[in-house]
């Protein structure tokens, strides 16, 4: 239910320095904002989006939101509203994004802004925010469980966030927004950098336990696709996209690893969200569904080649792959999917693609990117484009449920957050999503972090296998080194 009367925002606005000096930090000290996020990183629900200081995608906001009211879990076939403060638990019949359109982004429909300035360029301010994991699809699809679901970790989290603080990295300016008007000092009233809220249940610097091996070897994975080849012979599908996961023991604090990897990688929608049940750190290159100013955009990634150090070799890399019939057919499939997604909730007419077969070149990979692009119906709100479209069809293969059923049949594990979604909805209904690739989960002493590809007809078995390695090769490397 809707407020009965106006919520009032208000929104605060600070230089760094000027930020610094009301949190009690040295004067001297130009804290990053992925630091300042330490004084909230421990709490239940707190969330980093970061662009790592990329400028891809449009990259110039940074966004933490912490302290939640009320959140929307989801697992296996329940749904429950959960309220923060008190912890009380109500089973809901919604489906997730539905039951967060109607318990937690309802609430937000009277908000008043008290500013001094124009707000209007600042994402979020306050709204609803989380993750979606992959399997997230079951509530919207009927899918076999074949593979085995091996998580703690609910498949969709998402809270209410009355309290952010946001960043604009081309103006240095850094935003508090706040529904009670709480003073900033009440969340960062450390007195010194050295008292921190600890970033995580153990304090000990993070290393691994045990080296990362993967659900599938070499062998098993590339007969998982001569199985694919036969489905694709048959007509059955167009494209499968088929990963594995690696797994390690770990031990310490898991936002140590984060920061070392968002160094690394500098991911545009790279994101850190701590919860009861374990950790997710992801450094993704990938936007799955914005929506601004009723426009739609989506920006599917499909192809991939290695990066050397060497200039020369890596240029031919590049070339290679934008010359490649195989990855440019590959790409063309999926923005055939997702223009049919988008469409379902788009004006008639408006699904536009202004990019196709565009290079991005990352720490680890050259991708191929395309752009699609739409105008959302005036009956839609951006959650039900966003429920409509999941998950992602880069990640999934074309057609979508069939390509899914294969993926089931042939994972050993179920995926929760890889291939999932972190995204937020602001209370204007601005909403941004990544789609999580790249990206680690921590929970009971264990990582997973995954790589997959999108297997076609003249699909090489050895050449797929040896891509799912190059996509991890700023990651897996990066977390064995740490503290070794």
């Amino acid at each position: 239910m809707s407020h009965a009367y106006p919520l009032h925002v208000y929104v605060s606005r600070y230089t760094k320095e000027a930020l610094l000096n009301i949190v009690g930090l040295h004067h001297n000290t130009h804290e990053p904002f992925n630091t300042l996020f330490e004084h909230v990183a421990s709490l239940p629900y707190s969330l980093l989006l970061d662009t790592s200081g990329s400028l891809k995608s449009d990259g110039r906001y940074n966004i933490m939101a912490f302290s939640p009211v009320s959140v929307i879990e989801a697992k296996g076939d329940k749904v429950t509203l959960v309220d923060v403060s008190t912890s009380k638990r109500e089973a809901l019949l919604q489906r997730p994004f539905e039951a967060v359109e109607q318990h937690l982004h309802s609430q937000l429909n009277n908000v008043v802004i008290n500013a001094d300035f124009d707000t209007s360029h600042l994402p979020f301010i306050v709204g609803v925010a989380g993750m979606a994991g992959y399997d997230t699809g079951r509530f919207y699809e009927a899918l076999p469980s074949v593979a085995k679901d091996d998580y703690a970790m609910p498949d969709f989290t998402v809270g209410l966030y009355l309290r952010s603080l946001i960043e604009d990295t081309q103006t240095g300016h850094i935003y508090y927004c706040s529904v009670d008007n709480a003073p900033l000092t009440s969340f960062f009233a450390a007195p010194d950098s050295s008292k921190k809220v600890a970033t995580d249940t153990s304090p000990s610097d993070f290393k691994l336990t045990t080296p990362f091996t993967s659900n599938l070897s070499k062998h098993e994975y590339e007969k998982s696709l001569a199985t694919i080849g036969g489905y694709l012979r048959a007509g059955d599908c167009y494209q499968v996209n088929m990963a594995q996961r690696f797994t390690a023991s770990y031990e310490g604090n898991i936002w140590q690893a984060y920061c070392e990897l968002r160094n690394q990688n500098q991911a545009p929608f790279s994101a850190y969200f701590n919860l009861p049940d374990g950790c997710i750190a992801s450094i993704s290159p990938e936007r799955f569904l914005r929506v601004k100013d009723g426009i739609v955009e989506t920006k599917p990634i499909k192809g991939t080649r290695p990066r050397f150090k060497n200039p020369l070799k890596d240029k031919a890399s590049a070339d290679s792959l934008l010359s490649a019939e195989k990855d440019r057919s590959e790409n063309l499939m999926i923005v055939d999917l997702l223009r049919n997604d988008i469409s379902k909730h788009c004006k008639p007419h408006s699904v536009k693609v202004p990019a196709l077969f565009a290079l991005e070149s990352y720490e680890a990979v050259h991708h191929l990117v395309s752009t699609v692009t739409g105008e959302l119906h005036e009956t839609a709100s951006p959650l039900e484009l966003l429920a409509a479209a999941f998950p992602g069809g880069s990640i999934t293969g074309a057609p979508k449920i069939r390509a899914m059923e294969v993926i089931d049949e042939l994972e050993p594990h179920r995926r929760n957050i890889y291939c999932g979604s972190v995204f937020y909805m602001g209370y204007r209904e601005d909403m941004d999503s990544s789609i999580c690739i790249r990206t680690v989960l921590a929970e009971n002493n264990r990582l997973h972090c995954w790589a997959g590809g999108g297997i076609v007809l003249d699909s090489v078995p050895s050449d797929e296998y040896q891509e799912t390695l190059d996509k991890v090769s700023k990651i897996l490397p990066v977390l064995e080194s740490i503290n070794q």
